[in-house]
């Protein structure tokens, strides 16, 4: 009996060991998520996007992002690393180019190029030959990580989001660097800017917990960017140079502007539809467990110790925002059951919605007005 017990506390014990002092990838900070108190005002659950059409997209997995481009054929990235093109309506499917890596944001230039912010490779054009180049895979002698989204200006220089310096998606996947960098929230993230006149890139601003999503102010004079990490979405100028965006924020800077907050999901894809809305997905949804370890970073150091089964992924969920240049939402579209899961964005193209996402084989579109 004794050896039993003896065996019993030598087990109890290396389990104990292994949770509390294992290595794990991260080095967690601790930070102050409020409490998510539900869905509500204008927040509140609703099935306004139960009726989405699925496109699919089969065997392709992964649609992140939509742009739909100069010859009026949709385009999205997926993930494995093909752009597919196609008609409005889905059919004609065919794979314009391969990046060989993960292509993510994308956006067509003045010159008819295919602009593609790829978290593998960095920021890529497509010439008109059908040749991928790398426009930029690094800045201020330090690699680019994990390109994400990005946005063509009027006088051609190109806004792109680096989500994290430290987790990258070579290394882990695309997922599960994200998922790192926000269980970590050291916010590394970054939103660069470069010039295809002097083929430079430079730092707007640092200091972003997993920037994602990006898109231009009506007068192109400030970038609206989706900060997955901390549920909201910023608002700052464009000019602005090595702007530490934490730091701002936590000074109470007005050269930061808080649009949304406090969002009831991950933000991801931002993108500029008609009649001044903006569009922006949330991935999933919050998640008590999440928010309950923001203040206790060894919990999440354990939480990365446990069987990757039980890691606190937050279930599937439907649901895109519209919002204007002020802040004001002005449509809020779920859809409980999760259908189209993982929805990371939404754009608007002749009177649809195109609804994407980051796993799914498909797309989903839905008429517009919504509201």
């Amino acid at each position: 009996m004794r050896q039993v017990v003896n065996t019993a506390i030598v087990v109890l014990a290396t389990i104990l060991g292994y949770l509390l002092l294992w290595p794990v990838p991260i080095a967690p900070v601790a930070w102050k998520s409020e409490k998510f108190e539900g869905y509500a005002g204008t927040h509140a659950r609703n099935d306004k996007m139960a009726g989405l059409r699925l496109v699919t997209t089969a065997p392709h997995v992964g649609p992140e992002h939509i742009v739909f481009g100069p010859d009026g054929l949709l385009y999205t990235g997926v993930l494995s690393g093909a752009v597919l093109r196609m008609q409005p309506d889905g059919t004609g499917v065919e794979t314009y180019v391969n990046t060989e890596g993960r292509p993510l944001g994308l956006d067509f230039d003045a010159n008819r190029r295919l602009v593609i912010a790829d978290a593998l490779r960095g920021l890529l054009a497509v010439q008109p030959g059908g040749a991928v180049v790398v426009l930029a895979d690094s800045v201020a002698l330090e690699p680019i990580l994990y390109a994400d989204a990005v946005k063509v200006a009027s006088d051609g220089r190109i806004v792109f989001t680096d989500a994290s310096k430290k987790f990258s998606p070579q290394e882990h996947g695309t997922f599960d660097a994200a998922l790192l960098d926000i269980l970590e929230h050291s916010c590394t993230g970054r939103v660069l800017e470069y010039d295809p006149v002097a083929s430079a890139t430079r730092i707007v601003a640092n200091g972003l917990c997993f920037p994602n999503g990006v898109a231009l102010s009506a007068d192109e004079s400030a970038l609206i960017v989706a900060e997955t990490g901390t549920y909201r979405v910023l608002k700052f100028a464009r000019d602005a140079n090595l702007l530490d965006v934490g730091r701002a924020l936590g000074a109470g800077d007005p050269a930061v502007q808080v649009l949304l907050d406090d969002l009831p999901g991950f933000p991801d894809n931002v993108t500029r539809g008609s009649e001044g809305r903006y569009w922006v997905g949330l991935t999933k949804p919050r998640s008590d467990t999440i928010d309950g370890m923001s203040a206790r970073p060894w919990l999440r150091e354990m939480t990365l110790r446990l069987p990757k089964a039980l890691w606190p992924v937050p279930p599937t969920y439907g649901h895109v925002i519209a919002f204007d240049e002020g802040g004001r939402v002005l449509a809020d579209l779920q859809d409980p059951s999760g259908r189209l899961p993982e929805t990371s964005g939404a754009t608007e193209h002749q009177g649809q919605l195109y609804v994407q996402s980051l796993h799914a084989e498909a797309f989903g579109m839905l008429p517009l007005p919504v509201n």
